[in-house]
């Protein structure tokens, strides 16, 4: 098991930073609850005081893990208040992310190949 970590590791390094700054990207986002706390972070236009867990279809241990993949990528903050944790989107991650995702897609989207299956 740990050979076979090792190799995924050394797979994974060998390729471009940014790709792998994307493909970390994508995988944090890849979950339907972690786009629903970014939506509803979005949608409140301030910082969140309280239990996010009451707006969304979630127990409050399962919000919980998406909220500290949410942090580790840098896409909120989450700042203790007394025995509350104010819950905010970092604007400045989230444009490096989409300008990351332009860049990469920005060659691709504009290929004209008519793709044709037999």
């Amino acid at each position: 098991m740990f050979a076979t970590y090792i190799f995924n590791m050394i797979k994974k390094e060998l390729f471009d930073s940014n790709l792998q700054e994307i493909a970390q990207f994508a995988k944090v986002i890849s979950h339907p609850a972690r786009l629903a706390i970014l939506s509803y972070l979005a949608e409140t236009k301030t910082c969140i005081s309280g239990d996010i867990s009451d707006f969304l279809p979630l127990s409050r241990t399962t919000v919980s893990q998406h909220l500290t993949e949410l942090k580790k990528m840098g896409l909120i903050h989450g700042e203790i208040d007394g025995l509350k944790v104010n819950y905010c989107l970092c604007s400045s991650s989230i444009e490096k992310y989409l300008h990351l995702f332009d860049a990469f897609f920005k060659p691709i989207k504009g290929v004209d190949i008519a793709c044709v299956i037999n």
